[in-house]
């Protein structure tokens, strides 16, 4: 059977891979089980990994949620098993960084956003799509987006589903760097390299310092948020139908 998901460690560096490039690594609740499973070994890896890189084969990141799975059907294990799994990384010990090229859209920015911090190439393309397919945020955009990019640009992403480049996503505070996409593997190894370099104790602590200096204001946003979106708008399906 093929991974959805495969895990590759070197260095103390654990590297997560995203692997439905023929479907742009669309989201499915399947992946996700399978992401869930690779976040919490790592979780008891603490003496091997010091650092865990999240990213996607093939021509892109993650074109977001599987929209063929919303639209026939497919269910996760659990109604909060995607924001719960989103939780998972940001609880990891060790920091987590996002190597995003090519789209990253809705479901796949929420995921980023999940991450310590995104190292960007010029290709990527980040956008919330949720107002496209009359859909509402769950899994956590609407907390995590505005306090990395300001209230102000989430509004304005959030509204319009404007497409962010790369180069715009680094100047927003979106991600900390912007790459060509040749030099994309090098800066995430750069970056991966000084924190394990570092001392891993440190690392951990200032990431637990630095969640926790949000997590009481962060964790009742999320809850809110998941028991007051109203979900799937009533042309979901139909606009879904029209995209073929």
């Amino acid at each position: 059977m093929t991974e959805l998901v495969t895990r590759h460690d070197q260095d103390a560096v654990a590297t997560l891979t995203l692997a439905r490039p023929e479907v742009l690594n669309a989201l499915s609740p399947a992946l996700f089980v399978e992401l869930h499973a690779h976040l919490e070994a790592l979780a008891g890896a603490t003496d091997s990994v010091a650092a865990v890189v999240l990213r996607g084969a093939g021509r892109a990141f993650s074109a977001g949620n599987d929209l063929k799975a919303i639209e026939t059907g497919d269910r996760a294990p659990s109604p909060r098993y995607q924001p719960e799994t989103l939780l998972l990384i940001e609880s990891l010990p060790q920091p987590v960084i996002a190597a995003v090229h090519g789209y990253c859209y809705t479901g796949a920015l929420e995921l980023a956003l999940a991450c310590d911090y995104i190292i960007a190439a010029e290709s990527a393309r980040f956008a919330d799509t949720h107002g496209k397919w009359a859909m509402s945020p769950t899994w956590g955009m609407s907390q995590r987006l505005p306090r990395r990019v300001g209230i102000g640009r989430a509004r304005e992403m959030m509204y319009t589903g404007r497409v962010v480049t790369g180069a715009e996503a680094a100047t927003i505070g979106l991600a900390v760097r912007c790459v060509p996409d040749d030099e994309l593997d090098a800066a995430v190894a750069e970056s991966t390299g000084a924190i394990a370099a570092n001392s891993w104790f440190t690392s951990r602590a200032d990431k637990m310092l630095l969640r926790q200096s949000q997590e009481h204001f962060l964790q009742d946003g999320l809850e809110w948020e998941g028991a007051n979106s109203p979900g799937a708008g009533p042309d979901m399906l139909e606009r879904l139908r029209g995209r073929k």
